[in-house]
């Protein structure tokens, strides 16, 4: 089963992430972008190295680290519960906040494109508030996108619930205000039948 744990930056992805990797050693869990050799280089251009690309670059660049993270780590573990910190939503949501204009259906259709023909099993998304991104945000040192601002972060977070709505992918909304331990015991509920 391929799963996508997706939100905003601060949302608790990641967290939740270590947690249930500690329960079920056999999850393989991945991220994007830079799970890869490839991804490696496209992270740094797209979140490290100081020069401006344009925005269809941008997204661009984000669909060559999404098939190549699906054709060498998602693909290969197909027979295993594979978790990915952030994915193809993110991707659709940051390159609709950065233009409106693009169109839902044609990124829902490069990304499945990218992913091999195959989208995620399940979607898992954090929906966190203004208030606990701003609290979060300051203990952590921002890459070029997370230096973009804050109202960017919260744009990027409703275009994901905006596409969220309108794939037909099995999903759970969860609030990144709750608890560390019940958003865990809600997570392996919904995926139940791996732990």
């Amino acid at each position: 089963m391929f799963v996508l744990f997706e939100g905003i930056d601060t949302s608790g992805k990641t967290t939740q992430i270590e947690k249930l990797k500690s329960v079920n050693a056999d999850i393989k869990v991945t991220f994007e972008p830079g799970a890869t050799k490839l991804g490696k280089e496209l992270r740094a251009i797209l979140l490290e190295k100081d020069f401006k690309i344009s925005k269809a670059a941008e997204l661009l660049l984000f669909l060559a680290d999404r098939a190549e993270h699906y054709e060498k780590i998602i693909a290969p573990n197909a027979e295993k519960l594979v978790i990915s910190d952030r994915g193809f939503l993110s991707g659709i949501a940051y390159a609709l906040t950065n233009n409106q204009n693009l169109d839902v259906p044609f990124l829902i259709e490069a990304n499945r494109f990218a992913l091999g023909g195959k989208l995620p099993d399940k979607i898992v998304f954090f929906k966190t508030t203004k208030e606990l991104l701003i609290s979060r945000i300051k203990t952590k040192s921002h890459d070029k996108i997370e230096s973009r601002g804050i109202e960017y972060l919260l744009t990027v977070q409703e275009n994901m619930e905006k596409v969220l709505k309108k794939i037909d992918i099995n999903h759970m909304i969860l609030d990144a205000n709750e608890s560390i331990e019940s958003l865990h015991v809600k997570i392996k509920t919904f995926l139940s039948g791996n732990f």
